[in-house]
């Protein structure tokens, strides 16, 4: 496995660690409050640079223990790497316009908020799971 599949399963992982954490800091405080007035922002913001920087720590750590094709990057890495992000760019478009809809509608900052994460969240699952279908059966011919 390459340095750059490596990164993409670190990737995968730690972006549905962060969201089933914050999911559950987030519904265990609901209680008997309405969903819209639980405090959200700080497990948010822990839980968006938690992922960042437990990405980054992986990401050196395991390009340090594990050395094979570390920093090598070919044509075909930069296609599927191209191929994968495309793909999970179709959640953060609807994300986008789906937080766009609810602000005219003048929904709670919390709807808003939590639908551009999860926006983020599935367009990173998409993204991944598109580039680790690529590394092992290839691109799809068009």
């Amino acid at each position: 496995m390459g340095s750059e599949e490596r990164s993409t399963w670190i990737m995968l992982v730690v972006a549905i660690v962060a969201y089933a954490s914050y999911l559950a800091v987030v519904l265990g405080r609901a209680g008997d409050v309405p969903l819209a007035e639980v405090p959200y922002v700080a497990p948010m913001l822990w839980s968006i640079g938690g992922a960042i920087a437990v990405s980054i720590v992986l990401n050196i750590a395991a390009g340090i223990v594990l050395r094979d094709g570390a920093g090598k990057k070919d044509q075909r890495d930069r296609e599927i790497y191209r191929f994968g992000e495309y793909t999970g760019q179709a959640f953060l478009v609807l994300g986008g316009v789906a937080a766009l809809v609810m602000a005219l509608a003048e929904v709670p900052h919390f709807w808003i908020a939590n639908a551009l994460y999860l926006a983020f969240v599935l367009s990173a699952v998409l993204a991944s799971a598109a580039k680790l279908v690529a590394y092992r059966r290839g691109l799809p011919a068009w």
